[in-house]
């Protein structure tokens, strides 16, 4: 979690426990993209056991594509509220909010943002204001 700190609830009415609720969302995002991109087909390990079992095809495709809907629709709410929250800087919030660790000086050092400190700080707490109107 390292210097993440929840934010100030006078300010934008966000409890400590729902800014947590929408940080540890953000951060599946990864795991949504990868499960998008590699879980495509119902194909899956036979389960061996000595209960009569029926494999309705047409119901696991009919689950797999509400997973993959709802997995999709997960991912272009933290994108769009990222774009929603600065179109200029947008891939950097969106970095920071989906993966664990992504400080500021590693935005600055490694990716080079384009803006200051206080301005991303003020962005990123836009974005989770904003994620939770939506949310």
């Amino acid at each position: 979690m390292g210097n993440v700190r929840p934010l100030n609830h006078s300010k934008y009415g966000i409890s400590k426990n729902r800014f947590w609720e929408l940080y540890y969302w953000c951060l599946q995002y990864g795991e949504w993209k990868d499960e998008l991109k590699y879980k495509t087909d119902t194909v899956g390990a036979m389960e061996i056991t000595d209960m009569p079992a029926s494999r309705n095809v047409g119901d696991a495709t009919q689950q797999l594509a509400i997973r993959r809907a709802i997995l999709e629709q997960n991912c272009r709410l933290i994108e769009q509220t990222a774009i929603e929250t600065d179109p200029d800087i947008y891939q950097y919030i969106l970095k920071a909010v989906t993966e664990e660790g992504v400080t500021y000086h590693y935005l600055k050092m490694i990716m080079d943002i384009p803006c200051g400190r206080k301005m991303y700080y003020d962005r990123r707490r836009k974005f989770y204001w904003l994620l939770s109107q939506k949310k």
